[in-house]
């Protein structure tokens, strides 16, 4: 059977990529014809590492791929694969460029289909239309379907078997506990359950004999993280301690996590791990819901002024207390405790 060769072009962020790599699974699965070339930020290269028939082709947007003799740069690299088509999942000025260059050549392209319209109208202030929109892994999906491949999301989390990584075999010597991954912080700052009621929440988990791990974040995250670990006896703290797979490979192993609208949800879902999460100035029927997570997971208050946000870079608009601060550690807990009893 011919094979024909598909270049993916999204570069970032990573909860956006992640999403990407789950619909991929499945387009490959279906489509036994293409062969994909993901084109995206080397750092991101392990959430693709499972993908049958997919090459990786890392952009360094800072040094090599810079600016628009960087991107012809690319172009050419990525042009020896003699394509079929480009898929664009990105639609920003590189992506755009790049698929000018293959257009120009003569190659298919097809490009996503944001929906800024409908976000548009589901953040503004007056006339909120407060509908779920079309679930990002679907537009995703869509772009794929106008190139006539066909694809059917199965929108359910399917677990990846992996192996406990080396340094984090200690933590799992208890084979009755429930471990839960938490993953407190994100890129932006209004997307972030107050970290003292995060606080309060790890206590009562704590309390309740669950093991918890604590992911995602720099530096300055890592430090928060840490006097959680020495301060509660179940926490651990896996932030700057495992390579990106090893913590893909981590997160196979818990029985739930607990994230904000951010990278974590999306990276759990990628390796079929159900998620409680918290939102705040953003909400679930923007279409970011991790992918094949349940909205009756999501912890969120209903507020006429939510959501104001689709990236969570605006601040909360629900008056004297944003909406994140009145969401109790109590109602977390007990949603973590249902979800771990009752599936």
């Amino acid at each position: 059977m011919p094979t024909k060769k598909i270049i993916v072009l999204r570069f970032s962020a990573m909860g956006d990529v992640a999403m990407v790599a789950s619909v991929l699974k499945e387009l490959v699965e279906q489509n036994p014809d293409i062969e994909l070339i993901m084109v995206s930020r080397k750092a991101f290269e392990p959430f693709f590492s499972t993908i049958d028939r997919l090459s990786f082709h890392a952009i360094d947007p800072k040094h090599e791929h810079k600016g628009f003799w960087g991107l012809f740069r690319l172009f050419k690299a990525l042009r020896r694969y003699k394509p079929y088509a480009v898929a664009d999942l990105h639609d920003n000025i590189r992506s755009r460029i790049i698929s000018a260059f293959f257009r120009s050549s003569g190659t298919k392209i097809k490009r996503i289909d944001k929906g800024r319209k409908e976000k548009k109208a589901l953040t503004r202030q007056n006339h909120k239309q407060l509908v779920q929109l079309k679930p990002t892994v679907e537009r995703y999906a869509d772009v794929f379907r106008a190139l006539h491949f066909k694809i059917k999301l199965a929108h359910q989390l399917q677990r990846e078997q992996t192996s406990i990584p080396a340094k984090a075999k200690q933590w799992f010597t208890e084979t009755e506990a429930k471990r839960i991954g938490i993953a407190p912080f994100a890129q932006h700052i209004y997307k972030v359950y107050p970290l003292e009621k995060m606080k309060q929440v790890i206590a009562g988990l704590n309390k309740l004999g669950y093991k918890l791990f604590i992911f995602g974040g720099g530096k300055e995250e890592a430090e928060i993280a840490l006097q959680w670990e020495q301060e509660f006896e179940q926490v651990h703290s896996a932030i700057g301690l495992f390579s990106l797979k090893e913590e893909l490979d981590l997160i196979a192993h818990l029985d739930v996590i607990l994230s904000m609208d951010s990278s974590g949800m999306h990276m759990a879902s990628l390796m079929g791990v159900p998620v409680i999460s918290i939102w705040g100035p953003t909400h679930p029927y923007a279409g970011f819901l991790g992918y094949g997570q349940s909205i009756d997971d999501c912890i969120q208050i209903a507020h006429p002024n939510r959501p104001n946000s689709i990236y969570g870079n605006k601040p909360c608009l629900c008056g004297v207390k944003a909406c994140m601060d009145l969401i109790e550690p109590e109602v977390v807990i007990q949603k973590i405790k249902s979800k771990l009893e009752n599936g």
